[in-house]
C-alpha cells in the first residue's frame, strides 16, 4: 500500500475526478440556490458595488445555480466550466478586494476547480457521457 501512495502513477483517477465535479458542484449549487431567496438577494442589492446596477446579483447567482447543476451532472460541462470561471473570477476581482492569496481565496479556488474540469471533462459518471458517446 506504501508503494502505491508513494507511487508517482494515479490512483483511482477518473473515480476521484468525478467525486470532485459532483462535490463542487453541489456546492456551488448551494451558493446559487440564493437566488431563490427574496430577503438574501435585497440584501445582496443594498451592496455599494451593486447599487447602480441591481440585475448583477441576479445574473451572478443565477449563473452559480446553472453552472453549478450543470457540472454536478456532468452536463456541457466545459460551457459549465467557462460560466464557474467568469463568475466566480469576477466576484475575487470586482466584488471582492482581489486578494485571492488571501481575502477572496474561495471564489478563486472554485474559478480554479472550474479550469481545473474545463481541461479534464466531465470524466465519468456524467450526462456528456450519455448525450456525446464515443
Amino acid at each position: 500500500m506504501l508503494k502505491k501512495i508513494l507511487s508517482t502513477q494515479p490512483i483511482w483517477q477518473e473515480n476521484g475526478l468525478a467525486i470532485i465535479r459532483i462535490l463542487i458542484g453541489a456546492f456551488i449549487v448551494y451558493h446559487g440556490v440564493e437566488v431563490f431567496l427574496p430577503e438574501k438577494m435585497a440584501e445582496y442589492i443594498k451592496w455599494d458595488m451593486f447599487k447602480s446596477n441591481s440585475i448583477m446579483p441576479y445574473l451572478g447567482k443565477g449563473a452559480e445555480f446553472v453552472a453549478g447543476a450543470m457540472l454536478l451532472l456532468g452536463l456541457f460541462t466545459r460551457i459549465a466550466c467557462l460560466i464557474i470561471i467568469g463568475t466566480f473570477v469576477y466576484i475575487t476581482f470586482f466584488v471582492g478586494t482581489g486578494k485571492f492569496w488571501m481575502d477572496d481565496q474561495y471564489p478563486f479556488l472554485f474559478a480554479i476547480f472550474g479550469l481545473l474540469f474545463f481541461f479534464t471533462g466531465p470524466v465519468k459518471w456524467s450526462l456528456d457521457n450519455i448525450i456525446f458517446k464515443k
